[in-house]
């Protein structure tokens, strides 16, 4: 018999010292520990990634497992319901702040480094475009789900996007509109879409099926793989394979195998509690947004450009495994915790309970329709 698909929300326990205390479902902090992990491992060798087939392999067959997974995990974690005053105040605390500091403190670094200090701000430096991103997809999500063919719809404007010079990296226009569907698929599957899937037997072995069909490619066609047709930052190129007039389908393509990879990572992924694993895939979000201010000095300085011998390869790779484990530990969340959710105690004023006032005319007063395929869900616990 199928059991039934994990809830992506957090759930209350037992009442401990005359509080509840809020879990998490060990299945999503796995996932999400996986994907920043290998996140961390590929741009801590990002400057030796032309030259070492080895790590070039790795990356190709580990793109999909790595932001894709992050898009989909994050739209399991969103709200599709109206943006009222407590969720606009919860995307400015949860990503416009965190990005704004991070942007600011990556200037710094830079400017400590000896380069010119620069303010970002319609394109934010290195891995923030990810925030500027998940807060247009935020905005989106409530209406896109109104649509009478979300999937189909996001998907078209991912396609159609890459013929548009104008969408590229300024406000992550680019990346924004080409993930959606994936960002959306996340957000059903939070409210338990392809449920079958997590939960059938035979899932299971096309899910490993999937995970080495992946390695085999990263394997054995690495070098043939642009990196323009992963990153999506920009527009269609008329030096694709394709030509101009069907670069759509190498997108297509990149967007359906990103999807499928993500669903047999998450299919084979234990939904238990493991043992330091659970406890740092918490901190998620955390490593995503410290793991370039540890690397960028490092990448800087030039010390990982020197890295040549397989030791050394397998020395960096470990020293990435160590720089997640520390960043997403719970002492190190707890100390940048101002920084990756800030206080907006100084910025807001106090919240006013709203009194109503009676109708001009007599009669019950009307609530307001929502579309009948909406389903409510509650406030995002967490940015992942």
């Amino acid at each position: 018999m199928d059991k039934p698909l994990p809830r992506r929300a957090t759930t209350v326990s037992t009442d401990r010292a005359g509080g509840a205390e809020r879990t998490r479902n060990p299945w999503w902090d796995n996932t999400r520990f996986l994907s920043a992990l290998l996140i961390v491992i590929l741009h801590t060798g990002g400057s030796i990634l032309a030259r070492e087939d080895v790590l070039h392999s790795f990356h190709i067959a580990t793109w999909a497992f790595r932001v894709p997974a992050f898009v989909m995990l994050a739209g399991v974690f969103s709200n599709a319901g109206p943006l009222g005053p407590r969720s606009l105040r919860t995307l400015l605390q949860s990503i416009v702040l965190p990005a704004l500091v991070f942007s600011l403190l990556y200037s710094l670094e830079k400017y400590w480094l000896g380069n010119e200090f620069t303010v970002h701000v319609a394109q934010l430096p290195w891995t923030l475009w990810f925030l500027m991103s998940l807060f247009f997809w935020r905005l989106l999500l409530p209406l896109v789900v109104q649509l009478r063919h979300p999937l189909l719809v996001t998907t078209g404007v991912a396609l159609a996007v890459g013929y548009v010079e104008e969408f590229g990296l300024a406000f992550s226009a680019s990346r924004t509109l080409v993930y959606l569907p994936l960002f959306y698929l996340g957000w059903r599957i939070g409210q338990g879409f392809l449920s079958t899937w997590f939960t059938s037997r035979w899932s299971l072995f096309v899910a490993v099926a999937g995970i080495l069909a992946s390695c085999t490619v990263g394997g054995l066609w690495h070098r043939d793989i642009k990196g323009n047709w992963l990153s999506t930052r920009h527009p269609y190129s008329v030096a694709d394979p394709l030509g101009l007039e069907w670069a759509w389908v190498i997108r297509l393509l990149v967007l359906a195998s990103a999807a499928a990879l993500v669903l047999c990572l998450l299919r084979l992924m234990p939904r238990r509690r493991l043992p330091l694993i659970t406890t740092l895939g918490a901190g998620g979000f955390t490593i995503y947004l410290l793991h370039p201010l540890v690397i960028l000095p490092v990448r800087e300085l030039g010390w990982i450009s020197r890295v040549n011998t397989p030791v050394e390869i397998v020395g960096l790779v470990l020293c990435a495994v160590l720089l997640t484990v520390v960043l997403g530990s719970p002492p190190v969340r707890h100390l940048v915790r101002p920084l990756t959710r800030p206080s907006t105690g100084w910025l807001f004023a106090p919240v006013t309970p709203v009194t109503p006032t009676a109708p001009d005319a007599p009669g019950p007063q009307q609530p307001e329709r929502v579309p009948a395929h909406v389903p409510p869900v509650p406030e995002p616990a967490r940015t992942p």
